[in-house]
């Protein structure tokens, strides 16, 4: 399991001069492959299965057909058919084309590198393929932070899913407290924007229209605030990673001069980012039962050198 180890704050945290960013590349030791997932020890484990009081599970995935139109080119299904059973395989599969997770050797920091200072070559040789998560296991606790239903309930009527609104800690804090559920350390935060009910809702052109419009970068959704403070806030909460139901879990465009929330998440800190989850049927449910934390549970293929893979997730109440 994750390693015990006493995490320092984001502060106590080393600073490249140049940018001002804090990394956390020494915190569980040279080489480490894991990053923000060796939170999750065996303790944080057994404190996630008490959520568990129902048996209930909620798939988060959407279907592998989904979103469509899609950014990727679509996959081809064959099937092979012999006297004794089925075959099957898919053919140009993007691993992120729907429900993901990005990998720590999916996004590098600037001149610095990848997790823990790694260049192309120790990535190439897999050191922090999304196989290490694989094999580790990404269950803990999970806390769904609903944007749009808190908006809605609380008679926001500006709130806008197709449009650009960053989500701040503070945000995120009054929300939990909304919904009677506290961050613990060791979370999953689940950020419902209600951005894809949306998008679901428009007739194929429009979804066209939308996806050509974050290709020129364009494209306006909620989402997690890009700021450094925002990033500081992640970190002492303990926080294992951010999962959304949109297209970059940050809010879009992104604002450079506030910054790319990815590269500090992901290259920085090691955490664990997930897009286009399919958050309905849990926002539901917890709006039914009141029930805002539970045990999640994401399983990326187990595959060598691979920088994302479909989320394969559920949580279990």
């Amino acid at each position: 399991m994750g390693v015990a180890t006493p995490v320092p704050s984001f502060d106590e945290l080393p600073r490249f001069e140049n940018t001002g960013d804090h990394h956390a590349w020494e915190v569980w030791g040279t080489g480490d492959s894991l990053g923000s997932v060796n939170r999750l020890t065996a303790d944080r484990v057994l404190g996630a299965c008490r959520t568990i009081r129902q048996g209930k599970v909620i798939n988060l995935d959407l279907e592998l057909t989904e979103p469509f139109p899609n950014l990727r080119p679509p996959y081809r299904h064959e099937v092979s058919v012999s006297r004794s059973g089925r075959d099957d395989h898919l053919d140009g599969f993007y691993l992120q084309g729907s429900s993901q997770i990005d990998g720590l050797g999916h996004v590098r920091y600037r001149e610095y590198g990848y997790w823990g200072g790694r260049e192309d070559d120790a990535v190439d040789k897999g050191e922090i393929g999304i196989s290490h998560w694989a094999k580790h296991g990404i269950v803990g606790r999970g806390v769904l932070i609903d944007v749009e239903r808190f908006a809605r309930d609380a008679g926001f009527a500006s709130y806008n899913a197709m449009e650009r609104l960053a989500v701040r800690p503070e945000s995120i804090a009054a929300i939990a407290a909304a919904e009677g559920v506290g961050l613990t350390g060791a979370d999953f935060l689940l950020l419902r924007t209600g951005w894809q009910r949306e998008y679901r809702r428009l007739e194929v052109d429009a979804r066209q229209t939308l996806l050509d419009q974050l290709r020129g970068g364009n494209l306006h959704c909620p989402g997690l605030d890009g700021s450094r403070e925002t990033a500081r806030w992640l970190w002492d909460q303990g926080t294992v990673g951010v999962l959304a139901d949109n297209l970059a879990v940050e809010v879009l465009p992104v604002d450079r001069q506030v910054g790319f929330q990815h590269r500090r998440l992901i290259a920085l800190m090691g955490m664990v980012v997930g897009e286009l989850l399919d958050l309905e049927d849990l926002s539901e449910d917890c709006a039914s039962d009141g029930q805002y934390e539970f045990f999640t549970s994401l399983k990326p293929l187990r595959l060598p050198g691979g920088v994302g893979s479909p989320s394969n997730a559920y949580v279990i109440k």
